[in-house]
């Protein structure tokens, strides 16, 4: 299972700011649509960085009410991405090894998806199912 598979079953769709977004339009925005990021583009369309809700609560921390008025790139993190070929053993490893829970996934400069660590726990759990049935099946054919 690759970055691909999985973008091919959740869909394409993420949700971007601006740069110039205050952080009090990026909680907004996750509230409104139930997610746990957003992915910060420039006009050209490249990544810049990723602001997630524990980005919300350390900004917050720091500069209290104030950081509602800070721009989405001071607070966002440096992206950390993956490429729709990576295998999902690779995803996992770098999410866990970058303490990330949300990779962009992108081609050529381009954003092409988001890839949450539920997606990635979601989908290795399938694999882990598919290969016990089959397992199961092998012993009980050759027993």
């Amino acid at each position: 299972m690759t970055a691909r598979a999985i973008l091919q079953v959740k869909g394409t769709d993420v949700v971007t700011a601006n740069p110039e977004a205050s952080l009090a339009e990026v909680i907004r925005v996750l509230g409104r649509r139930g997610i746990g990021a957003v992915v910060v583009q420039a006009r050209d369309g490249s990544v810049l960085g990723v602001v997630s809700e524990r980005d919300v609560v350390l900004a917050i921390t720091e500069h209290g009410a104030a950081a509602l008025d800070l721009p989405a790139y001071e607070v966002m993190q440096a992206p950390v991405t993956c490429v729709s070929s990576d295998p999902l053993e690779q995803l996992l490893a770098l999410m866990t090894n970058r303490r990330t829970r949300h990779l962009p996934v992108v081609e050529e400069g381009r954003l092409r998806g988001i890839i949450s660590i539920g997606d990635v726990v979601k989908h290795r759990m399938q694999e882990v199912e598919t290969e016990t049935s089959v397992l199961r099946e092998y012993i009980v054919y050759a027993g």
